[in-house]
């Protein structure tokens, strides 16, 4: 592999903490770079359908030069294949899932001749993150993920008065010392303050996913569903969901992209042709699929 070694950023966070906001934040304000983005599948990062300008099998190229990448379980492959590319990328973004340990993910692409670690941000959801982090199931796994953190963003940080705010950025001053912290709304960042960073991998604890603790499934009802009172229904309701994303028919026959993070939800319009299924994730202690099916047929 020839030329300057390419740099690469791990985003991460726990589900809903507003990763897949982020990306496509740097994609629309990439700067004339050409980044490469890459996930584990497109439907876990929508990217933007007005950033798209083709579509294949495991890439998407978006304006401004950048691409999307689907790698599944091959993250090595994904890399070179990056790397080869004419143009080739300015930076790789890998967004990892909500469950993952992204230090870990940057530790291994170090070992990869031909990459350069830039650097781990984590996005923490503002309002849950003191709560979350002290759960006995996932406490663990948020903690990791801080303190794997060179960046820690405080995203949804205009959901919080200014003085819970100073005792959050107080706390995180405390648990994760080795991070800049940054308040954020909508992930939100100029990419200067996350890309560029030239930091190597903290240590990082053994395992690079919780996700034995998880369960999920995806519903597709049969027919089209009041999405505002499912997605109300899922964070409300005692099904022991975390969170939840996908499309689904509505009954006025349009299509709407549902989001569900904790107890909070939004129902946005969706492509038309999007692929229709609403993944919900939550822990496998609590957690209520078979519900969740009957919920989605009679919604």
């Amino acid at each position: 592999m020839t030329g300057e070694p390419l740099p690469v950023t791990v985003i991460g966070g726990y589900l809903g903490a507003g990763k897949t906001t982020m990306v496509n934040h740097l994609l629309r304000n990439a700067g004339g770079r050409r980044l490469a983005v890459l996930v584990n599948e497109f439907g876990e990062l929508p990217i933007d359908e007005d950033l798209i300008e083709a579509e294949g099998d495991n890439l998407i190229s978006i304006a401004g030069g950048c691409v999307c990448c689907s790698f599944g379980s091959d993250l090595t492959a994904a890399l070179i294949q990056m790397a080869q590319m004419d143009p080739r990328p300015d930076h790789v973004v890998i967004e990892s899932s909500g469950v993952a340990i992204p230090g870990a993910i940057l530790l291994t692409v170090s070992l990869i001749d031909g990459f350069r670690p830039d650097g781990t941000v984590v996005l923490a959801d503002a309002p849950q993150l003191r709560r979350a982090a002290v759960d006995p199931y996932i406490g663990d796994t948020i903690l990791r993920q801080l303190r794997d953190a060179n960046i820690v963003l405080m995203n949804k940080s205009d959901l919080l008065g200014e003085t819970e705010l100073e005792a959050l950025d107080l706390w995180l001053a405390d648990t994760a010392p080795q991070a800049a912290r940054i308040p954020s709304i909508r992930g939100a960042v100029a990419i200067e303050a996350v890309l560029g960073l030239g930091a190597e991998p903290l240590a990082s604890s053994a395992g690079g996913h919780a996700d034995k603790l998880f369960d999920s499934i995806v519903l597709r009802p049969a027919a089209p569903v009041d999405c505002e009172a499912l997605a109300a229904r899922i964070a409300e309701g005692p099904y022991g969901v975390v969170r939840a994303k996908g499309y689904l028919r509505d009954r006025q026959g349009g299509v709407r992209l549902i989001h569900v993070a904790g107890n909070r939800w939004e129902v946005t319009p969706g492509p038309d042709d999007a692929r229709p299924g609403l993944v919900c994730i939550g822990l496998r202690e609590g957690f209520d699929g078979s519900a969740l099916v009957a919920l989605a047929d009679s919604a």
